[in-house]
Parts: structure tokens; sequence; C-alpha cells
């Protein structure tokens, strides 16, 4: 597993060069809400995989993961 920290500064690398994240500011409010939602669904794929009956409160299809694909943890 990759340390976090080295993960968090490959992002803020990334971003800084993104026009649409000007500030710092917003650049840890997009990277906040990565994090929470590469958690999320890591999390649903493991409730998945070992209950037999559970069912994802994401609709199929509406919760893409392409963006978060990038960010193997």
């Amino acid at each position: 597993m990759t340390n976090i920290s080295s993960i968090v500064k490959s992002a803020r690398k990334i971003m800084r060069q993104d026009t649409g994240t000007g500030s710092d500011e917003l650049r840890i409010l997009q990277l906040g809400w990565m994090l929470f939602l590469k958690i999320f669904s890591d999390k649903d794929k493991e409730l998945e995989l070992l209950l037999d009956d559970y069912i994802s409160p994401i609709p199929k299809g509406l919760f893409g993961m392409n963006g978060l694909e990038m960010m193997k943890v």
C-alpha cells in the first residue's frame, strides 16, 4: 500500500496544473471528495463480496469509477 502523503502530494501536483482549481482551498475540497468517494467505493465493493444479500445504495451506472480507478491505493 502506498503512503497517503505521497498520494496527496502527487494529486496536488496534478491539480495545480488544472485551471479549474486555482486555489489550495478548492484543491483541498476536491481532494477531500475524491478520497471520500474512493473509500466509499472500496467499502461498497467489500460489502458486495462479503454479504450475499447486500444491495448497494448507489444505483448501477450512476457512480462511474473511471476517475477513481486512477487512485489505486
